[in-house]
């Protein structure tokens, strides 16, 4: 993956002059009593990433380290295998091998206080990398995408994909009435929250005018969520849907799914439904994704899957080192949003990227011609 991020890697250097104004913001010095020091090949960085069985945390633990280590930085990059005790010990060690810094994706926003308490006895600041870190005063800063406005634009791929709003967003007027089922991400991940909560205020209004509908009646994210995002426990859930729900002949119309490993086991479900088959008598329902991981893309292309969110990592990687920068150098890096992220300790300050909605008609100008991904690996649905 380390060839997709060349480019950005390259323009590090005069964005990080950028990063900051000024002041001694929240955990100006480092470890090492980094703060002023001369060189920073000298400082050295902990990237604590949460699992590699998503390509999308690899591309995001290769871009984040190749752009710290482009930036100047020695970094230590650990991946957790979605094993909460491992990343907390893979921390500690990071903490005793004398970090400077810690860039942080967590497996469970809320399992690390006893982490960031050593951290900050030892005088090392937390970046918190796009899910919230909880119940920890510790944290310094949170970057991220807006993560509201990622499942509005889930909602609205699929409202776009029942006919319901057209290609700008505005309604068409149809009336349906369209069965939906929903899906959230895990519970201990604070983005999931976030994800459902921009979806379901987008769905509610046309649930409570009758042109959807959700025959389960598992509206509520408990009932919805996959605990660690599971490709599988999310194939299970479906399976079981069908058979609860749609073995009578009910047609199903759509599906809201926030992440496209969980859309790949939504879809291996309904290809396999055997007997339910009026269920998707006219073909598959509208399913939607986020993160445009290649195999769906693919599936994208294909007219499988319907849409994806594409949040570019590249951009995150690059304001997490211009964020580090800041901090090491005893300046205050820049927030977007100082108001969202309440950690239920203190409001984050937080830096938002934006996102795009993905469908098989804009995948060559968002994806390919970005260099995300090529055309190749486009046709082939595998990462080159």
């Amino acid at each position: 993956m380390k060839k997709k991020y060349a480019l950005a890697a390259l323009g590090l250097a005069g964005i990080v002059a950028l990063a900051g104004c000024g002041g001694g913001g929240a955990g100006s010095s480092g470890g090492s009593g980094a703060e002023g020091s001369g060189d920073k090949g000298d400082l050295l960085i902990g990237v604590s990433m949460p699992t590699q069985t998503s390509e999308r945390w690899i591309a995001d633990g290769n871009a984040v380290q190749d752009g710290l280590e482009e930036a100047g930085y020695q970094v230590d990059l650990q991946y957790a295998g979605d094993d909460i005790p491992t990343q907390g010990q893979q921390i500690d060690q990071m903490i005793t091998k004398g970090a400077d810094l810690l860039v942080i994706a967590a497996i469970d926003g809320t399992a690390l206080s006893s982490q960031l308490d050593a951290a900050a006895a030892a005088n090392i600041p937390v970046i918190s990398y796009d899910r919230l870190i909880r119940d920890s005063e510790h944290v310094d800063f949170y970057v991220t995408f807006d993560n509201y406005k990622v499942g509005v634009q889930q909602a609205t791929s699929l409202l776009t994909g029942l006919g319901v709003l057209d290609e700008d967003g505005k309604e068409t007027g149809e009336k349906g009435p369209f069965n939906i089922e929903l899906f959230a991400g895990s519970l201990d991940d604070n983005n999931a929250h976030f994800f459902w909560q921009g979806a379901m205020d987008t769905l509610q209004p046309f649930i409570d005018d009758g042109v959807l509908a959700v025959p389960s009646g598992q509206t509520d994210i408990e009932q919805a969520a996959i605990l660690r995002w599971q490709q599988e426990t999310a194939q299970k859930r479906m399976e079981d849907l069908l058979t609860s729900t749609y073995a009578g002949g009910t047609k199903l119309d759509g599906v809201l799914s926030p992440y496209d490993g969980l859309s790949r086991g939504i879809i291996t479900a309904l290809q396999g439904t055997g007997g339910l088959g009026p269920a998707i008598a006219d073909g598959l329902p509208i399913v939607t994704g986020q993160d445009a991981e290649i195999g769906s893309v693919a599936l994208i292309d294909q007219g499988v899957q319907f849409a994806s969110i594409f949040k570019d990592t590249r951009k995150l990687a690059e304001q997490s080192v211009v964020v580090a920068q800041a901090i090491l150098e005893g300046e205050e890096p820049e927030a977007n949003d100082t108001e969202t992220y309440d950690n239920g300790v203190k409001v984050v300050p937080s830096y938002l990227l934006q996102s795009d909605i993905v469908y098989k008609d804009n995948i060559t100008p968002l994806l390919v011609d970005s260099g995300y991904w090529t055309q190749a690996e486009v046709d082939s649905g595998v990462a080159e």
